[in-house]
């Protein structure tokens, strides 16, 4: 397909793990980030600017092509980043599930190092009670 467009699709987009239980440890969390940076540039169009979370879920700031049917793709990395880690970690039964949904925020590249900057800084927002509240639901049932 030719790529006859020009496109500023900038997204954060966060989910949790199952019950938002506390899965996402050091040795899980570095495995899944790395996994789930690999997979997305792996998709053509594809620029990752951030990746992080807590022990309970991930965000990640990409910019996506037009073309890109972001409910599959978000499926596909929840998908094969648990699949990895599970096989990779999960001697005596699953380190790590990820419970339905997602939620996906759009932004304006001006804002993009904000984004990152958030991201980056989960722990600190988190512990500090500083979250935007936006950026972290997955449902709306969030709100």
């Amino acid at each position: 397909m030719a790529q006859n467009y020009y496109a500023e699709i900038n997204l954060h987009i966060t989910w949790h793990t199952k019950d938002n239980a506390l899965m996402l440890n050091a040795d899980v969390e570095t495995l899944v980030h790395r996994h789930l940076r690999k997979k997305a540039m792996e998709t053509r169009g594809v620029v990752v600017h951030a990746i992080g979370g807590t022990d309970d879920d991930v965000h990640i700031a990409v910019i996506i092509p037009p073309t890109l049917l972001i409910s599959d793709w978000v499926g596909q990395l929840k998908g094969s980043s648990s699949h990895g880690a599970n096989q990779r970690l999960g001697l005596h039964g699953k380190v790590l599930e990820w419970q339905a949904g997602y939620g996906v925020v759009s932004f304006g590249t001006g804002d993009l190092q904000w984004v990152v900057r958030y991201i980056e800084n989960q722990r600190r927002h988190h512990a500090g009670g500083k979250a935007v509240d936006r950026l972290e639901r997955i449902t709306e049932d969030d709100a």
